[in-house]
């Protein structure tokens, strides 16, 4: 039970390790860079790099040995399960996109209000 209690607390410590809000220093200038668009590019670029390996592997004839052809197997599940976070990072934002378009153009399309006719008091 000790062992439990003292494993949970390291997981939770982890946790908020993992999630701490790190801060730049005093006058730094922030990156600019969401962490969806660095994980967009870092997929980019693990595609190609998956690619180019197994073109590397075809151009120099080891993709002919059982080895080789693991290894072209190896790259290319890599290649494709990047690129279904590509993909599924793209239709994100195009939804997201679409929805705010669609927002705009309601907003555009409602007609202004009419002012309500006012009783004239006669006198």
């Amino acid at each position: 039970m000790r062992w439990l209690d003292k494993q949970r607390r390291r997981a939770l410590l982890l946790y908020n390790v993992l999630r701490a809000d790190f801060h730049p220093p005093e006058g730094a200038e922030p990156l600019g860079m969401s962490d969806r668009g660095a994980l967009f590019l870092f997929s980019l670029f693990m595609i190609v790099v998956s690619l180019g390996a197994v073109v590397w592997l075809f151009a120099t004839g080891q993709a002919g040995t059982v080895d080789g052809l693991f290894l072209v197997l190896t790259a290319l599940l890599s290649a494709a399960a990047f690129a279904l976070y590509v993909k599924f990072v793209i239709g994100r934002a195009m939804a997201a996109q679409s929805q705010a378009a669609s927002q705009a153009a309601k907003a555009a399309a409602k007609p202004a209000a009419k002012p309500e006719p006012t009783a004239v008091a006669q006198s």
